[in-house]
């Protein structure tokens, strides 16, 4: 695909949440070693009173309880010439090193996950230990406070407050055994194996052991008789969204949003045989639903182009924009381009703005697999300006993208209360600019992955209060349960649309669910 009006406007706006530091093996700042080999002597911890490190022997392999550590062909070993580590350690080293990235340096996830799997340490883990390591990170997040008050049972007396390793550690340990079932005899060896990697946690590898095989024998009780979904939630998404909805909707979110996601797929054409071809089951908003697990680049008909993953929820706005061949469409903030597509699938002549030069690359990567053209521009949507106006504006706002927590639990742990006022000038400016943007008779339509009113409802109560420029009118074109899959319970009552994350409930929780979405209409009278 070739750009009609290729633009660049500077560099990308967009912050970066974390980078990857250098690592030193000779730094006592970064006293991790390679899993199978023995750690530097000399980088043991200060409180370190009571040396728990396994004995050596003279080929440096390391000896617990008396008995060798086994290693060797694929499944390495650590023996001398520093043979391969066990595939079952690695993940876990991988999944570790996500979960700090995370917890501890306050990176993205979209941004840990591409940085861990480019260390060399991992680059030769097969895709199914790669898979398991997202899995078990991904899962330590959703259950961050839970895993936390469970192991906290079995402790003492608390771990000091800089013990973020050893705590992420046991975690993750408790989280193969209580929700992903690993066996005890794998978990509780790997993990006390993990611990010996580092001279931050060397001396806590009879703790680990100890803890997680009294986890092993009642930590499933503990958790489902004290653990509720809401504890792993901060307080003020908690409180906002009791205020905003009721304590009842308020656990049925916080629940639900404790799933793993389906993957949803929207097709050009023909979601029937789609359907049939990708062992998929067709939902009533137009997209297709497959459980989550494999690669996304095996499926069928990725490399032809035919569909592009896009939750249901999301596909929803670009159908209320009523976009059809010829009619003209801005897609405000439009990376990575899912709705760029669906305009472009309509017929529609499509210019897509975001700011980020970086998403925009990915943005003409995604549209050039699937066969889409449409003029790309890199600028700031907020006041880019054009010499024509449009039929349809559709602006995907920042936002705090608390409806997607299924996806993106990271989102817990990153987000703060003052992101929601930085962003809401953000998404009023680029109203105001749409509203210059759109022809009279044109539409608007605002959407954001959003669960905070302040981000959506008031937002639009605040826009039409005052639509900035001079003369400018607006009112809202309430929205028909027949345009979202007949679903009416998703429709408020001032005819927004507003799913929830318990929305499409199934019998097969893989399944289930939906991400937490806005979006109101706007048509432009004056």
């Amino acid at each position: 695909m070739t750009d009609k009006k290729p633009q660049r406007f500077g560099r990308s706006a967009e912050p970066t949440l974390g980078a990857k530091r250098p690592v030193n093996k000779h730094s006592p700042k970064n006293p991790d070693r390679k899993p199978g080999h023995k750690p530097d002597s000399n980088a043991r911890t200060a409180d370190q009173k009571s040396p728990s490190k396994p004995a050596a022997n003279r080929d440096g392999q390391s000896r617990s309880n008396g008995h060798r550590n086994k290693g060797g062909g694929n499944n390495g070993g650590g023996n001398r010439g520093g043979g391969k580590a066990k595939a079952g350690l690695l993940s876990r080293y991988l999944a570790l090193t996500i979960l700090e990235s995370v917890l501890r340096d306050q990176t993205s996830l979209d941004t840990a996950i591409p940085e861990a799997l480019a260390d060399e340490r991992f680059v030769d883990l097969a895709p199914r230990d790669k898979a398991f390591a997202r899995l078990l990170a991904m899962t330590v997040l959703r259950h961050h406070a839970s895993l936390l008050a469970v192991v906290g049972t079995y402790l003492a007396k608390p771990l000091a407050a800089n013990a973020e390793r050893i705590r992420i550690i046991l975690m993750a340990g408790a989280a193969e055994l209580i929700l992903l079932k690993i066996a005890p005899h794998a978990t509780i060896s790997t993990t006390v194996e993990l611990t010996r990697l580092s001279a931050k946690t060397l001396h806590f590898d009879k703790l680990a052991n100890a803890i997680l095989r009294r986890v092993s024998e009642t930590g499933t009780k503990v958790f489902e008789e004290t653990a509720t979904a809401a504890d792993n939630f901060p307080d003020w998404m908690i409180a906002g969204w009791r205020e905003a909805y009721g304590p009842e909707v308020t656990d049925r979110i916080a629940t639900a949003c404790l799933q793993e996601a389906a993957l949803d797929l929207t097709v050009k054409d023909s979601p029937l045989e789609w359907a049939t071809r990708l062992e998929a089951i067709a939902l009533p908003t137009g997209s297709l639903r497959r459980a989550a697990g494999g690669r996304i680049e095996d499926l069928e008909g990725y490399n032809e182009g035919g569909w592009w993953v896009q939750d249901t929820a999301a596909s929803l706005p670009v159908q209320l924009l009523g976009a059809k061949p010829g009619s003209k469409m801005l897609d405000l903030c439009a990376a990575p381009g899912g709705k760029t597509a669906q305009l472009c699938a309509a017929g529609a002549d499509v210019t897509a703005v975001d700011v980020s030069v970086t998403r925009m690359d990915r943005l003409r990567e995604n549209l050039d697999r699937l066969e889409v053209d449409a003029i790309t521009i890199a600028a700031d949507a907020a006041t880019w300006r054009s010499t024509e106006l449009f039929d349809g504006v559709l602006i995907d706002a920042p936002c705090s993208s608390t409806g997607t927590i299924r996806r993106h639990p990271d989102i817990m742990h990153l987000k703060r209360p003052g992101d929601l006022e930085r962003l809401g000038d953000i998404q009023l400016r680029l109203l105001k600019n749409a509203a210059t943007l759109v022809e009279v008779g044109g539409t608007i339509v605002y959407c954001t992955c959003s669960l905070e009113r302040v981000e959506c409802e008031e937002r639009i109560e605040q826009f039409l209060a005052d639509p900035g420029a001079e003369r400018l009118q607006f009112e809202r074109v309430p929205i028909e349960a027949t345009e979202v899959g007949g679903q009416a319970d998703w429709i408020t009552e001032a005819g927004d649309l507003r799913t929830f994350p318990f929305h499409l409930p199934a019998e097969n929780p893989a399944l289930a669910g939906i991400d937490g979405f806005y979006a109101a209409r706007l048509k432009r009278l004056a």
